[in-house]
């Protein structure tokens, strides 16, 4: 599965406002060929700072992911989680 992993660990701290974010981040990823992998879950935090929700997309490749990222489409829905959330995203190119 060569491609890219969006990862992104997250602390919601306004559940309205971030469900406004996740709304339009999921139409974002999928136009950018994003698929989920992990969105929420159950997660067992073996080292560093624990956050409650993981989420992991797959992208078919790291320019695919950074489009996503950079579109407008995905600002738009960054501005509801800012302030919303405390994040950690990392885009990772994925084994061959």
């Amino acid at each position: 599965m060569p491609g890219a992993f969006w990862i992104a660990h997250v602390t919601v701290t306004d559940n309205d406002a971030y469900a406004r974010y996740v709304t339009i981040a999921t139409e974002a990823i999928a136009a950018h060929g994003g698929v989920f992998q992990a969105r929420g879950g159950r997660a067992v935090q073996m080292e560093g700072r624990a956050h409650p929700r993981n989420v992991v997309a797959h992208f078919p490749s790291v320019e695919a992911a950074v489009s996503c990222y950079e579109s407008a489409r995905y600002q738009e829905a960054l501005g509801h989680a800012k302030g919303a959330s405390e994040r950690d995203l990392v885009i990772v190119e994925a084994l061959d």
